[in-house]
């Protein structure tokens, strides 16, 4: 009994070490410790999980106070898009799969329990929301959704919301989100480089009801090509994502046309986009990189239309350098990060992979900095996915950013669709 007493208070006297000096001092030993013997450590100012060091926490570099770790591994099926649930959990599109996933963390240790396939047989499914009790998803030439999660977790069979999207030909993304409007917007590439669209609806964003039905307030509502209807705007190449920003302005990304060089187009990283007018591809670009006051400019790969010039073109207003590949973008939310980085938008760089050795862009999660609602500049924020003169597309690769999504304490997700992973990135001293 006397024995039992003494191990009791070794045990008590180590954990308390532990706690005081955190996991980030524990030594390599005991941070590759088995699973069986791990302790799961709070942040001490911060309350949050931090599960032991692992290979993304050794090479990808954060600002300082912020912390990465692997959430889930081992994704076949390239991770895309995510979203939280309303139940608290994660998620996640695999879009090779076909599958729509659910990453939940039911013991909040900071590590996902498992993957649950929730949703599966789709064509290339990509963006996912949950709206009013349903959760849609965005697919290859298609929207449907599904009812739940009820309280057992479990969702109705798949309903079709609309199949008047354009067909996954040339960029296949398909990414919905929800306006303040309660109306259903959903962005679909175009199916070309450079090219004059036939179908109408690629190289847009659309807009729905929730049903599927065209809003009578849409531009060509009534128009007799019932594939035009659902435009909403239009002369956006690759809009892989979207979003409200602090003003409620609609604000999309956009991937700019290859053949023009390392350096041209800039990739437009913040789009104000607007109703009924069109935003420059094929014939027009925005200039410059970083904050933009200017009009687009001359894409001289194809001749303008009669009566368009390029100053008819709604201009972004922050971009990037070419090649860098913007996808998943959000605005950090939750009460996790300081406040210096709360509020600001973060955006996911896929990274070049045909630029030359001198002009490589990185794989990496950039922070667009805010005030008073708009875009002021940028930093990096997380790096380290590539090996140095490598491109993002390369083998040897560790991993690129695909997605980047807040959770419901603030911590931020990120998908990773070559890796294979989800990683959690949290802030604690």
């Amino acid at each position: 009994m006397i024995l039992n007493m003494i191990k009791k208070m070794i045990i008590l006297i180590f954990t308390m070490f532990l706690l005081s000096v955190g996991v980030a001092h524990l030594p390599a030993q005991a941070q590759q410790a088995p699973t069986d013997s791990i302790v799961f450590l709070p942040l001490i100012s911060k309350g949050i999980p931090l599960p032991p060091a692992d290979a993304a926490s050794q090479r990808i570099q954060l600002p300082a106070g912020f912390h990465i770790r692997i959430f889930a591994d081992n994704l076949g099926g390239k991770p895309r898009f995510m979203t939280i649930g309303p139940d608290g959990h994660l998620y996640l599109t695999l879009m090779s799969a076909g599958q729509v996933v659910r990453l939940p963390d039911r013991n909040q240790d900071g590590l996902a329990d498992g993957v649950e396939v929730i949703a599966s047989g789709i064509d290339r499914p990509h963006g996912l929301e949950f709206y009013d009790g349903y959760l849609y998803i965005a697919s290859g030439d298609r929207v449907q959704r599904m009812q739940g999660p009820n309280q057992n977790g479990n969702f109705s069979a798949l309903q079709l919301v609309t199949d008047n999207i354009p067909p996954p030909i040339g960029h296949s993304s398909r990414t919905v989100h929800f306006g303040s409007d309660g109306k259903m917007y959903v962005s679909a590439g175009s199916s070309c480089n450079v090219c004059e669209e036939t179908d109408l609806r690629p190289a847009t964003i659309m807009r729905f009801n929730p049903d599927g039905s065209i809003p009578a307030d849409n531009p060509f509502a009534n128009d007799p090509d019932i594939r035009k209807r659902p435009v909403y705007a239009w002369g956006l190449r690759n809009s892989v994502d979207f979003l409200w920003s602090p003003l409620g302005q609609l604000w999309a990304n956009h991937n700019g046309s290859d053949g023009l060089g390392d350096d041209l187009p800039p990739e437009e990283i913040v789009i104000p986009v607007q109703m009924n007018k069109s935003h420059g591809w094929p014939y027009c670009y925005t200039p410059g990189v970083g904050v933009v006051n200017a009009n687009e400019i001359r894409d001289d790969l194809l001749a303008l239309p009669s009566g368009f010039t390029c100053e008819d073109a709604i201009p972004a207003i922050f971009t990037a350098p070419a090649h860098s590949a913007p996808l998943g973008m959000e605005i950090a939310s939750g009460n996790n990060f300081p406040a210096e980085f709360s509020d600001d938008l973060y955006v996911a760089y896929h990274g070049s992979w045909n630029t030359t050795n001198v002009n490589i862009r990185d794989c990496k999660v950039e922070r667009v900095i805010l005030e008073n609602g708009l875009p002021t500049g940028s930093e990096t924020f997380a790096t380290g996915w590539r090996e140095d003169g490598k491109t993002c597309g390369d083998p040897s690769t560790y991993g690129r950013p695909a997605d980047v999504i807040f959770g419901v304490i603030g911590e931020m997700f990120i998908s990773d669709d070559a890796g294979g992973r989800v990683y959690r990135v949290v802030y604690g001293k």
